[in-house]
């Protein structure tokens, strides 16, 4: 079975039935929290889209998606530019292309730290002088067991080690956050969206529940 087969079967079993909530908790995210970061003129690449809930309520003039799931780009939004590529190769976009490269549980599915780190250098090339890479991700500091529940994954990460990684490969790094949000919307725990949005406003909560990572890198 090649990757892109796989990833589709893995996300047809994993996400079935959770599409609208999963979309209606993103559209809180990006609006009440990410929006401070993303303006509604940039260029913004979704990195590991799957089925496209950022891209879908992201407010942004230009939008470009990555995955190898065969299924991601009939999920993204009308004018859409979906790149069905492995994202540790070179990119096909311009030097300076983007304004925010944006990726959420995505990292620690890459095979290998040097697949990271060649996708954090494609990243860099294709962000603009002051462009931003904004990464969400499980921090196995807080999911120390449960990290392992699913099959593909590869990389533990801390907040601190991605952003490592990323000021080595020439971010400034402009947040770290230790604990954001929960950790997984996988496994059928759908609180309602109202406690979503007051969750994201009361940052005290998150050190109670919040077991996944928030780091932004600018790009100087």
């Amino acid at each position: 079975m090649d990757k892109g087969t796989a990833l589709r079967d893995e996300y047809r079993a994993r996400f079935a039935g959770m599409d609208e909530y999963r979309l209606g908790v993103w559209r809180i995210i990006c609006g009440e929290y990410l929006s401070r970061w993303i303006t509604a003129d940039a260029a913004v690449l979704d990195l590991g889209c799957g089925w496209g809930e950022f891209s879908n309520s992201v407010t942004a003039a230009r939008r470009y998606a990555m995955d190898l799931n065969p299924d991601a780009e009939a999920r993204l939004p009308a004018g859409t530019r979906f790149l069905h590529q492995d994202c540790s190769q070179p990119w096909a976009l311009a030097d300076g292309e983007l304004d925010v490269v944006f990726t959420s549980n995505f990292l620690e599915h890459l095979p290998d730290k040097t697949g990271i780190e060649r996708t954090l250098a494609e990243a860099w090339r294709c962000l603009k002088p002051g462009g931003r890479l904004i990464c969400l991700g499980p921090n196995i500091k807080h999911v120390p067991g449960e990290y392992w529940d699913f099959w593909d994954h590869h990389i533990p990460l801390t907040e601190a080690s991605l952003a490592e990684v990323m000021m080595l490969r020439g971010f400034h790094i402009e947040q770290r956050i230790e604990r954001f949000l929960p950790y997984s919307m996988s496994t059928g725990r759908t609180p309602p969206l109202a406690f979503v949005r007051w969750y994201l406003r009361l940052p005290f909560a998150w050190r109670f529940f919040g077991k996944q990572f928030l780091v932004v890198g600018r790009k100087p």
